[in-house]
């Protein structure tokens, strides 16, 4: 005997806001989640990494104070096993208060197992088979681990496991040059690890290249980075990890350090669903949905990043929000618009964007202007000590719209959000040219890339 439910979410991320309206309105709703409450965004994800990254861009801040003539008497420490445990006892804590409140309901069946579909709205969980009139399918990612000889055989790092390492390693070799690797390889570093950074190509390659650019130059000044290696091949002797790593001009070099963090990237958790059983169709393991996040099979959705369309947790609650607005309060179904869709690495220097790329807007043909700032000119960042950095927008030429923007140097992620609601809006160049900046505030220095845009209109 099945049993049968009105609403069916599985993955406790972004899923929570389906299931918390569900109940709320009195849907028989079934919750599946086989780890802690939260997601990857609160147990090892966008939460912990930050309580992480923010004491680390303190310590900078401090040490850098001699900028402005502040003499401190010692250099920083971090007491970093006490650091440890206020982040992990709080993700801890959040994830229990959300299982507390949410199973107070009545009308949810709350099952902490594996979901495993045996057809196309049939499931087993907790030995039991549950069926739902619209089932919505929100697993997320879990790290990407890169086929390297040996290192399966390894005690490896994910960024779960750094997230939570009760001590602070000597040293550490990262492999990875995407946001995690920029973030948290970051983030130790500053804490007084000697982190290596073993990088194949370039550091942040999907962001604007001139700003990728600019990032690789600031962060090779103060970090230990190996451009152009390849690692092939890892090894574990005397508590140290060794690593064979092939430079590009083919010289065979050795890496050692006691830890290792692997930020290869992410893989969707789909893999382990049974959706073999079903007719939903799923694309380098991501879930195939149409415009409106539904799968192959109808009535059963799927959303964050089990489906990739962004990869961010702020789109996953879009996304959620979307689907509660079109299935738990019946509003009429449209596709989901996304709008702009922003970003941010917090790392040093930051780095923040929305919208098209340089690249992206040439190979899309697009007839735009450029215009760009940087920090080290704005009176703001001068009273700040100055800081490298710089803000590049780009804007269509026939509907004077923005396209894109970007943003590398302090506060970036804040900033950046000026720009998000232009687009929103699809404001002009000209909404922005007839608007009063305070002076002096470091959305100062956006104003000054907008005034150079102005420029190339003219020319």
């Amino acid at each position: 005997m099945s049993k049968d439910y009105d609403i069916i979410v599985i993955g406790s991320g972004a899923g929570l806001n389906i299931v918390k309206n569900a109940v709320a309105r009195g849907y028989k709703t079934a919750f599946i989640e086989k780890g802690p409450l939260g997601g990857t965004c609160l147990n090892r994800g966008c939460i912990p990494s930050k309580m992480f990254i923010y004491p680390a861009m303190m310590a900078d801040k401090i040490r850098s104070a001699h900028r402005l003539n502040i003499q401190m008497a010692a250099d920083p420490v971090i007491d970093y096993p006490a650091l440890v445990e206020r982040v992990t006892g709080h993700t801890r804590r959040v994830s229990e208060e959300l299982e507390n409140n949410i199973t107070r309901y009545d009308n949810l069946d709350f099952y902490h197992d594996h979901a495993h579909f045996v057809k196309d709205r049939e499931i087993q969980v907790n030995g039991q088979t549950i069926t739902g009139r619209k089932i919505f399918i929100g697993t997320g990612s879990r790290p990407a681990i890169p086929d390297i000889e040996g290192l399966a055989a390894t005690d490896y790092m994910t960024s779960t496991e750094a997230l939570t390492r009760p001590t602070l390693p000597a040293s550490m070799a990262v492999i990875g040059a995407g946001y995690i690797a920029a973030e948290l390889g970051y983030a130790f570093s500053t804490f007084g690890c000697k982190v290596d950074f073993v990088v194949r190509s370039r550091f942040l390659r999907e962001e604007d290249d001139d700003i990728s650019a600019l990032f690789q130059t600031c962060f090779c000044k103060h970090q230990h980075v190996h451009l152009g290696w390849s690692v092939s091949g890892v090894q574990k002797k005397n508590g140290c990890f060794r690593l064979k790593c092939i430079a590009d001009n083919g010289e065979v070099k050795e890496l050692v350090a006691e830890a290792l963090f692997i930020a290869a990237g992410v893989v969707p958790e789909t893999d382990g669903l049974g959706l073999e059983n079903t007719a939903i169709k799923r694309r380098e393991g991501y879930i195939r949905v149409n415009n409106c996040l539904e799968t192959d099979v109808p009535g059963v959705y799927a959303f964050g990043d089990a489906v990739g369309n962004h990869l961010y947790r702020h789109t996953a609650n879009y996304e959620a929000k979307y689907l509660v607005r079109q299935h738990i309060l019946n509003m009429p179904v449209t596709p989901v618009d996304y709008g702009p869709v922003p970003h941010a690495v917090f790392s040093s220097p930051e780095i923040a964007a929305v919208g098209l790329t340089e690249r992206q807007a040439n190979e899309s043909g697009y007839e735009f202007v450029k215009g760009t700032a940087d920090y080290a000119d704005s009176t703001p960042v001068m009273a700040r000590g100055g800081s490298p950095g710089m803000v590049k927008v780009l804007f269509c030429k026939k509907k004077r719209i923005l396209i894109g923007a970007h943003i590398i140097g302090d506060e970036a992620a804040t900033v950046i959000h000026l720009f998000i609601v232009l687009m929103k809006m699809n404001g002009t160049i000209d909404d922005l040219l007839d608007t009063i900046f305070i002076h002096p505030a470091l959305p100062e220095v956006a104003k000054e890339a907008v005034l150079d845009a102005e420029k190339q209109f003219n020319r």
